[in-house]
């Protein structure tokens, strides 16, 4: 869905859609495994400066591989987002300060209006954690063997080995031999 500065002048515009899975490109990480439902409003602020405000919330379920084990894991989604867009041009002018709001997002657009599929994109990426993993309690790979260890204990015994305390370990067997 397309959402024009011409409909917004007229109107705000209204939308509830489902977007299947396969028809947001997020990353190659990242898949939707639900249908997206995102419903909400958007409505020209100000006319002369063309700031759309993009308000709604949406729900998804997407699959990833947690970073820890990279065994496939769900992440549900279910975010509210308010949004202002101003014309890219306004960024060269600095009218940045005048839009920052308290918990209002400020984003930019090009040409006559924005897709809807981009926003719901952006609020899905902003809405996933730092670090995806499958529980956090997670044991990860072994970095020996590079099994699961949620699996299986491997048994693998790690060693640190840490070099940069060797010269003064030398050193100090060397002044005391006793040690």
């Amino acid at each position: 869905m397309f959402i024009s500065l011409h409909d917004l002048e007229i109107h705000a515009v209204r939308f509830g859609v489902d977007i299947p899975p396969g028809e947001v490109d997020y990353d190659s990480k990242i898949k939707q495994a639900s249908v997206m439902h995102a419903e909400g409003t958007a409505q020209l602020l100000n006319r002369s400066l063309g700031e759309i405000r993009v308000q709604g919330k949406l729900n998804v379920t997407v699959e990833t591989a947690c970073d820890r084990c990279l065994e496939g894991t769900k992440f549900p989604i279910e975010n509210d987002f308010d949004l202002v867009y101003v014309p890219a041009e306004e960024a060269s002018a600095g009218g940045e300060e005048e839009i920052d709001q308290g918990g209002i997002e400020v984003g930019y657009y090009e040409g006559n209006g924005i897709a809807l599929n981009d926003i719901l994109r952006e609020v899905v990426l902003l809405a996933l954690p730092m670090r995806l993993v499958c529980d956090e309690s997670c044991k990860g790979i072994c970095p020996v063997c590079g099994g699961n260890r949620n699996q299986r204990e491997c048994g693998c015994q790690m060693y640190a080995a840490d070099d940069r305390w060797s010269k003064l370990k030398a050193l100090r067997a060397e002044l005391d031999p006793r040690h």
